[in-house]
């Protein structure tokens, strides 16, 4: 009795490793050995959702009409439309983590005036540059400043811990500002300039252009033309399997900087025309 219960308990220990090796096998064959097609997927379910940190004049919802609105926004629904994507959704996520987020498979891609860099592209797939963006100095709309030539004898306002404050106190450095006063926001930045407390202000030349469309009465302009030193350009970004996504994406981008549609993009969220890349052959 004893032998016999032993030996049906090995049976049924033996038939379950089995049926546990080949339901093992099953599962990996079905989840590793078949890659997905984002864009087939996205057409069939007629959504491509894409992440923002939520960052106007980028990809942000719009507080008054609940859409998902800004410059890449504009562009990548466009670029879903011609594709056969009715419908694009934005999932929010911090602007650090996007790119996990991206690989994680949480969402289809980034669109979020992301800079097209070595680092980054060690670990997704950018589609062709869609703009250029940079920093950018804003002066009062009856300024005589003409130039950055025209700072050396001026007091230009940065936002603290922003890159372009840096960048103002390395041009005060080499002489080419005379002074350079720190603020705690954009807004602050802006009230200083439009009273008069400074001769001009640094800081990111897409928020700064948004901001003065949105705010009209505000006393303020770009210094134009004005060529930013450190400017990047922006794409949106793919996991690296998605090649035949960007592939697609690629081509209607030169399609929509051909038509205009990218100029207009740009000029509706106040953007100057040097941010405008043409395609690149």
């Amino acid at each position: 009795m004893k032998r016999w219960f032993m030996s049906a308990l090995i049976l049924v220990l033996l038939v379950g490793i089995l049926s546990a090796c080949g339901s093992s096998n099953s599962s990996s064959g079905s989840s590793s050995g078949k890659t997905t097609d984002t864009l087939a997927a996205a057409k069939k379910k007629g959504v491509l959702v894409v992440g923002s940190s939520n960052d106007a004049p980028f990809a942000f919802i719009d507080q008054k009409t609940k859409k998902f609105s800004g410059i890449d926004a504009e562009i990548i629904k466009e670029v879903a439309r011609r594709l056969g994507i009715p419908k694009v959704e934005m999932k929010q996520t911090k602007f650090e983590n996007l790119l996990l987020e991206l690989n994680n498979k949480n969402v289809d891609l980034v669109t979020d005036g992301m800079y097209i860099n070595p680092q980054r592209q060690k670990i997704a797939k950018f589609t062709t540059v869609w703009y250029t963006e940079g920093e950018a100095f804003i002066i009062p709309k009856n300024s005589p400043i003409k130039s950055v030539d025209d700072l050396k004898d001026k007091v230009v306002g940065a936002q603290k811990g922003t890159a372009f404050f840096d960048f103002a106190n390395k041009l005060k450095k080499e002489g080419k500002i005379k002074q350079v006063n720190v603020f705690g926001s954009q807004a602050d930045l802006l009230l200083a300039a439009n009273t008069g407390k400074i001769d001009a202000l640094v800081t990111d030349g897409a928020v700064a252009a948004y901001s003065l469309k949105q705010d009209p009465s505000l006393k303020l302009k770009m210094l134009d033309p004005y060529t930013p030193q450190a400017s990047g350009v922006i794409g949106a970004a793919a996991r690296k399997s998605d090649t035949k996504l960007v592939n697609a994406i690629n081509k209607q981008i030169n399609i929509l900087k051909e038509n205009g549609f990218i100029k207009k993009a740009l000029k509706k969220y106040g953007m100057p025309d040097n941010y405008y890349v043409p395609v690149q052959k």
